[in-house]
């Protein structure tokens, strides 16, 4: 699924200035190095139905053995200390080391010895786990992300210099430490790096999954479809405590949502979370809602935050209007993309706005290849697009007493036509401040 980077800024993805991403709470990496490789994961959405579902099941292989993998005491700092450990320049171990000169070398150099023993240890631990986690993992079959793991870790730490590396075992004594030292300097530094790199995709994954549980994802049920289709059942913002979930069905013959409701209803947020859902479902993670009926999607594309650019002597609407045209380029491939759009052409006057919003609602919903969330405080304009049988009509609900909001959160049919900027103006004690000049 392709995505730019606007996209990703406008739903939040990554940290972002003072702003924290929602990757940053997705993250339960044990290690620096499987941050990376799961961000690497976040940036890359799939494409193929057949690459989500295998994701999926690992992800899944990981959920069920997710006791194993919490006790691996592989940390951070054990990989930092392996990494540092082949960056060292340690006084020359003799090829073959006798009981006396190993007592010798640990006499004579003792900083160095101990910072060996040290390292070896963590090694020790390091290989006891990934053996550990194969003798699990290799029992799953038919998923090619764990079969790819378990043969490249297995073929690894199945050297016969491992074989007595059990769960119980522990390095004794200066020769002994010596010994696997040498060896893992001078014949397993490129495989031990390799390992790391393995452990760190395994570190990833388990994230994923780790975060799947966390924030009760739901995997969606995907239909094979040549024509976009997208059902939720109490869709919610992962980062929005005690949230309301909301439900919504954009399918061909209704593929286009006209989304209404006062400021700080509730659209910018379930703008974002549908978007949230349809980029994470095609990362493999799930998504969060209780039912997510889904077809494969071949891109997002959103019109969120817009700024303009004094620099390049831009305003805010002829960037509202690049964004558009890039949008209307971007969908006119009759390939099937989820297009969000929040609050259309704030830059320009109220006439002029509707004007320039009709002409592009009534463009987009020509294209039943897409499907569209199109929010607007513009409610004037709905009366116009009701011919139009495959555009629904829905909003959040805002009421007033004694002055207070009070905001329902939940999407229900119909067109907005709450107005309460002055409300807001005169709660926050504007006016009064105003009068008082």
């Amino acid at each position: 699924m392709q995505v730019d980077k606007i996209t990703l800024q406008d739903i939040g993805l990554f940290d972002n200035g003072e702003n924290i991403g929602l990757a940053s709470h997705l993250n339960f990496c044990k290690t620096n190095g499987g941050k990376a490789y799961l961000d690497n994961y976040l940036h890359q959405p799939l494409g193929s139905l057949k690459l989500i579902e295998q994701r999926q099941a690992a992800l899944n292989s990981f959920i069920e053995n997710m006791e194993l993998v919490d006790a691996m005491k592989i940390s951070n700092g054990t990989c930092l200390i392996i990494e540092k450990f082949f960056e060292t320049s340690f006084k020359t171990i003799p090829t073959q080391i006798s009981y006396t000169g190993a007592y010798w070398y640990q006499f004579w150099n003792k900083a160095d010895y101990s910072l060996l023993k040290y390292s070896v240890e963590h090694l020790v631990i390091f290989i006891q786990n990934l053996k550990d986690w194969v003798s699990v993992f290799e029992k799953i079959n038919d998923n090619p992300v764990i079969e790819k793991l378990v043969i490249n870790i297995s073929k690894l730490v199945a050297n016969p210099r491992f074989d007595a590396i059990d769960k119980n075992y522990k390095v004794n004594g200066p020769q002994e430490v010596l010994s696997m030292a040498y060896f893992l300097i001078y014949h397993y530094k490129t495989h031990t790096r390799s390992l790391l790199d393995y452990f760190y995709d395994l570190d990833a994954l388990y994230s994923l999954a780790k975060a799947h549980t966390n924030y009760q994802f739901e995997f969606p049920n995907w239909i094979e479809d040549s024509k976009p289709y997208l059902q939720v059942e109490q869709a919610v913002h992962p980062l929005v405590q005690n949230a309301i979930g909301n439900d919504l069905t954009l399918a061909p013959e209704k593929n286009f949502l006209f989304l209404t409701g006062a400021n700080m209803a509730g659209k910018s947020t379930f703008i974002k979370t549908m978007g949230i859902v349809v980029y994470l479902s095609h990362i493999g993670i799930g998504a969060p809602a209780k039912k997510i009926i889904l077809t494969v999607m071949d891109g997002l594309i959103t019109n969120l935050n817009i700024a303009d650019n004094v620099v390049k002597g831009e305003s805010y609407f002829y960037n509202e209007v690049q964004r558009i045209k890039n949008t209307v380029l971007k969908i006119n491939d009759g390939k099937k993309n989820c297009v969000l759009i929040d609050e259309l052409f704030k830059g320009t006057n109220i006439l002029d706005a509707m004007k320039c919003s009709t002409q592009v609602i009534e463009g987009l919903q020509k294209l039943r290849s897409s499907i569209f969330i199109l929010s607007t405080h513009l409610y004037e304009i709905s009366e116009g697009l009701k011919k139009h049988d495959n555009i629904q009509f829905s909003y959040f609900e805002t009421s007033v007493k004694d002055k207070q909001l009070h905001f329902q959160y939940h999407l229900s049919p119909g067109i907005s036509q709450d107005r309460i900027g002055y409300l807001i103006l005169e709660r926050e004690g504007v006016v009064d401040l105003l009068n008082a000049l």
